[in-house]
């Protein structure tokens, strides 16, 4: 089954969504939702003072369409440093129906329902 849209999720580190964003729009993505975290992994916690802190995380999600997925992916891997250790990750996930994202459907697809 062919899905029309794909939903990108970037993790990284606070401070790096506005890279994140910088490449996701440079690769043709019309925009994203930053949501703050805390990271929890084995690698994550950092000594303080002799206190273990767990690092603070951005979280951009990126609507996009299925066949722009791998470009803006890519751009992201390489614009926010994904690629090397501790910098984040990205992965996307399928989206099978989406309600609200006017500027992303066609026209045609943005009549009302017939009764």
């Amino acid at each position: 089954m062919d899905r029309e849209f794909d939903l990108i999720v970037a993790i990284v580190n606070r401070g790096f969504s506005d890279l994140v964003m910088d490449a996701a729009r440079a690769a043709g993505a019309s925009g994203g939702t930053i949501l703050h975290g805390r990271g929890t992994g084995v690698h994550e916690a950092e000594q303080f003072f002799g206190i273990a802190i767990q690092p603070e995380k951005e979280i951009v999600l990126i609507l996009t369409r299925s066949d722009e997925r791998r470009k803006i992916m890519a751009a992201i891997a390489e614009g926010a440093g994904l690629n090397t250790q501790g910098k984040g990750l990205t992965f996307s996930l399928p989206v099978d129906e989406v309600a609200g994202i006017v500027h992303l459907l066609s026209p045609a697809q943005n009549l009302p329902p017939k009764p």
